[in-house]
């Protein structure tokens, strides 16, 4: 399908990205979220590693260095090189091989398009490339003026595959950021959603750091913007579903936030029915 010369760009990059963590479990009766994590990552290893030469292929074939279009082919073009580029990082990143990693960063610097530059970066990011934390800061000090470029910046580092704690101690870090906030909503969800709803295998962690980490944040969260903590809170609406250790530390999360006495009617009424369902 990647070489087919009757395929459009886009409709390539649809089928050859694997389905979520989140889409997985949807699927399963008892979810282990770092089951479901581990077969997901080394599925996407194989595919880096046995497509290299065809991932080298989409790479030159489809990246357009010209002036940016928004148009649909163009588009496409731009997804499918940035997923090639992505598999290239990840399989350097894993051999220690530099080539790739080293032009994920070039395209980064270079890149006259958000979509290009965040391409790069999130390929550098969820690769855990060495280059990461040098692109991470020159992407925040370009665009620190942007409230909704840095969301992203953000959801980006909260929302990559986990690799052996690494993602849940950096979003924890963030929050000590001079540009988080919890106080405006859009600043908390581009992290706390991005790490407890969209990374299920940084969030639900053997040893419940995770769901504690969520409960504190509920509970905090609540006293400032009842509506956004109710949100947050459903991340756990699906506890129940979860192998054990999972599912008896959710349930205890799930106490810890009720045992606020002066928890909102928002948040109690989802937590309420979350551990009655």
């Amino acid at each position: 399908m990647l070489r087919s010369t009757d395929l459009d760009a886009a409709f390539k990059e649809l089928v050859l990205t694997l389905p979520s963590e989140a889409y997985v479990a949807e699927q399963l009766e008892t979810v282990d979220p770092q089951r479901i994590h581990s077969a997901r990552e080394s599925l996407k290893l194989q595919l880096a590693k046995a497509l290299h030469e065809d991932w080298i292929w989409a790479w030159e074939q489809y990246n357009d260095c010209g002036a940016y279009s928004p148009d649909p082919v163009s588009s496409g073009r731009r997804a499918l090189a940035n997923l090639a580029l992505s598999m290239l990082c990840l399989d350097g990143a894993t051999r220690h091989n530099p080539i790739w990693t080293g032009k994920a960063f070039q395209r980064f610097k270079d890149a006259n398009n958000m979509t290009d530059r965040l391409g790069a970066l999130g390929a550098l990011v969820n690769s855990h490339a060495d280059l990461a934390a040098d692109a991470l800061a020159r992407f925040h000090e370009q665009f620190r003026g942007e409230p909704l470029v840095i969301d992203k910046w953000f959801t980006l580092q909260a929302a990559a595959p986990e690799k052996d704690g690494k993602v849940f101690a950096r979003a924890k870090a963030l929050m000590q950021h001079p540009d988080f906030t919890l106080r405006t909503p859009n600043r908390a969800r581009s992290l706390l959603m991005a790490l407890c709803q969209m990374n299920p295998a940084a969030f639900h962690r053997p040893d419940a750091a995770g769901y504690v980490f969520w409960a504190d944040r509920v509970i905090e969260i609540d006293g400032i913007n009842p509506q956004l903590a109710a949100r947050l809170a459903r991340a756990l609406d699906h506890w129940r579903r979860l192998a054990e250790p999972y599912r008896t530390a959710a349930r205890e999360a799930l106490g810890r936030v009720m045992a606020k006495p002066d928890l909102s009617d928002d948040v109690r009424e989802i937590v309420t029915r979350a551990l009655q369902d």
